[in-house]
Formats: structure tokens, sequence, C-alpha cells
């Protein structure tokens, strides 16, 4: 998935609870802490929590210090000469 991608998911989770926003409007349901600015800050935290996860996701697979087994995988590449 890219990150365009997944940036359309969050766009469309927002849209989303704007939709259940605005219907709730319409039966005369108000909820005071659920506003079309709080639906904004979540989604714009989303937009920056996705990637930094996924960030944090791609150091932990490409490190070899965290798992035993990643330091044996780390040793066996330098002894065949790929690292």
């Amino acid at each position: 998935m890219t990150m365009e991608k997944l940036t359309q998911y969050i766009a469309l989770f927002g849209g989303l609870l704007s939709a259940v926003l605005l219907f709730l409007q319409t039966l005369g349901i108000r909820v005071t802490w659920f506003t079309n600015e709080t639906i904004d800050a979540f989604v714009n935290s989303l937009l920056a929590a996705v990637p930094f996860l996924l960030v944090v996701y791609g150091i932990y697979k490409n490190t070899y210090l965290l798992t035993k087994k990643a330091r044996e995988q780390e040793k066996t590449l330098k002894s065949e000469g790929l690292k």
C-alpha cells in the first residue's frame, strides 16, 4: 500500500465520520464533543500518526539489533559477504 492510498483511506474515514455527524444532526441528536472540528483534529492526528508508525515499523524490520534472530541473520550476511 502506498502512502497516497493510505492518505485516501484516512480521508475516506474522515468523510464517513462527517456523514455520521450530519445524519445524527438531522435526527436532532447533538453530541457536544462530536463536531466538525473534532473530526478534523482526529483525521489530522491520523495523518501524522500513521506515517510515523510505518516509519517505526520499517526501522524495526531493517535493524539487526533488536532480536536474537536478527543478530544471527546479520552474522550470516556478513560471513557470506552480503553485508
